[in-house]
């Protein structure tokens, strides 16, 4: 049985992005503009969030 936890990097209305939990990601979620991943860990997670805020897709907190 795979217990691995998927995270996403998930944009809101408001423009920031924020690192969640693969159950936290639906189709029919409002809040969430854009997506990416799924992401195996977290430091891959954050590496990414901080390349799509350098990027201009994601603004800082």
């Amino acid at each position: 049985m795979n217990d691995t936890q998927h995270l996403y990097i998930v944009k809101r209305p408001t423009g920031h992005c924020e690192i969640v939990p693969s159950k936290q990601v639906g189709d029919d979620n409002p809040e969430i503009i854009e997506q990416w991943g799924p992401f195996t860990s977290e430091e891959e997670a954050i590496a990414r969030r901080i390349g799509l805020i350098r990027a201009g897709k994601c603004q800082p907190q």
